[in-house]
């Protein structure tokens, strides 16, 4: 394959077509179902879906069909299936994923920003979705576009779009049950919802944290009452959240106190964090801390761990709670808290969201009425050993596009559709990866995509899908 051809191609389909598109897709508030239970009603993921179909269906890609596949009750799958192209061996297929579903707009954007205004400046394209992870669906396409029309040879490639991932993907379970055989032997899985340490080199996801989301609602009285005559008799609703939120998160150092919530680290992963450590001096991202705010770790590598390794409990919603502003001397009837509850990699989140629900239930503070609802599981992911043809073709495609060698790094956040493709196919390769560098602050207000970097992650993705055709054929390079 022409490598340099081949960029010629990414690039241009990049500042052509891409970032224009991309505008168009920020500008649809396509709410993942958590966040928007009436999706079907409201229409914007079904917008989402049309528009990246009909532009995936555009493309001048040989042995292309792309089709929108719907089930009762769930958000659709693009399912874009490519035939082999070239002189590609083997009946292996190539699964590249992505999603189109949106984390909520938040607040806190700066001016003139927002969460459905795409705004291009220099580098970076801001708006929810760009970068997590909408822009996935465009590079994929544009990889395998170029490989043919740079001379390359490509397996046969399944690209799926889903749209529940920010939800924790409940419907793709159901859709990859519904292709069935359509899935094929998957020998190479290429993820672009991960991210990078920096914006100057290929970054390789080796594992994900796990994830259990739950509301623990704590029930008081019928309806509210002056705490005038209430309080000092009835129990706050908010104290006993938090005596049951001190069975497991000591609240002095943040360590969480469920057992099946911790796993050892490996020796290989404490090394890769130490030497990532090093290269970038810091535990990576720059957070923005208010004030004399210090960070739980001092040790840049025990940061890296803390953030992919270790179990970390985050309260990210409340019901119940008025505005400040609005605040009356009321005794709440209630307290409703959502639980985000990060697992180092080998932990079960099922078996966490059991232990999870015993210690809360057990021996109610005051004999309160407690619930917990809503809980949702998606476990972590441990990367398998590179191949050393996989190994050998990132670290080439690196060097070539960045001018630096690949790097590896864990993330802190979660994928459940890697762990679950991982338990389909053993013995698949992945190749996890991602624009979502420093500031780019995805879920978070201002999130944006940084353009440069997604052109050349787009080519080296070409790179690896030619480096997988050839690999079965001795004797010829793959790169």
């Amino acid at each position: 394959m022409d490598r340099d051809a081949a960029s010629v191609v990414t690039v241009g389909v990049w500042r052509d077509e891409i970032v224009d598109e991309l505008e168009r897709y920020i500008a649809v508030p396509a709410l993942s179902p958590a966040f928007d239970a009436d999706w079907e009603a409201t229409g914007h993921i079904s917008e989402a879906i049309a528009m990246v179909s009909a532009w995936i269906g555009a493309r001048p890609v040989a042995g292309m069909s792309v089709e929108v596949q719907r089930l009762p009750g769930r958000t659709p799958l693009i399912v874009v299936e490519i035939e082999p192209f070239g002189v590609a061996a083997g009946g292996s297929t190539v699964v590249l994923y992505g999603h189109l579903d949106k984390q909520p707009p938040m607040s806190g954007w700066r001016e003139g920003l927002g969460a459905w205004t795409p705004v291009r400046e220099g580098d970076r394209l801001y708006g929810r979705g760009g970068a997590d992870d909408g822009y996935a669906a465009f590079a994929s396409l544009a990889a395998i576009q170029a490989v043919q029309a740079a001379g390359g040879s490509h397996s046969r490639c399944l690209v799926l779009i889903e749209a529940s991932e920010e939800s924790g993907s409940p419907d793709l379970q159901p859709h990859l049950e519904a292709l069935g055989e359509r899935l094929g032997d998957v020998g190479l899985l290429v993820c672009l919802d991960s991210g990078c340490a920096t914006y100057d080199t290929l970054w390789l996801t080796t594992s994900l944290r796990g994830l259990v989301s739950a509301t623990l609602r704590v029930d008081v009285v019928e309806e509210g009452r002056h705490s005038g005559l209430a309080s000092g008799l009835v129990p706050s609703s908010f104290r006993l959240a938090r005596i049951l939120l001190d069975r497991i998160e000591d609240s002095a150092t943040g360590r969480v106190l469920l057992e099946t919530a911790h796993a050892a680290v490996p020796p290989h992963r404490r090394a890769e964090a130490e030497a990532t450590a090093a290269l970038l001096g810091s535990a990576g991202e720059d957070f923005g801390l208010v004030g004399n705010l210090r960070l739980m770790e001092d040790d840049p590598a025990e940061g890296l761990l803390a953030t992919t390794w270790r179990p970390a409990l985050s309260v990210v919603g409340a019901d119940g709670l008025p505005p400040t502003r609005s605040a009356g001397n009321v005794l709440r009837p209630f307290t409703a808290l959502r639980l985000s509850l990060r697992l180092p990699p080998p932990a079960s989140a099922a078996a966490v969201a059991g232990e999870l629900a015993d210690r809360l239930s057990a021996d109610p503070p005051l004999g309160a009425s407690l619930s917990l609802i809503d809980v949702d599981c998606a476990d972590g992911w441990d990367a398998p050993e590179l191949a050393p043809w996989l190994a050998g073709a990132l670290n080439d495609s690196s060097l070539a596009r960045f001018g630096r060698p690949m790097q590896l790094v864990g993330e802190g956040g979660s994928i459940p559709f890697i762990a679950m493709l991982g338990d389909m196919f053993p013995a698949a390769q992945f190749v996890v990866t991602g624009v979502l560098g420093p500031e780019s602050n995805a879920h978070g207000p201002n999130e944006f995509l940084h353009v440069p970097y997604a052109e050349k992650l787009t080519g080296c993705i070409a790179d690896v899908l030619f480096a997988e055709a050839a690999r079965t054929r001795p004797g010829e390079p793959a790169h």
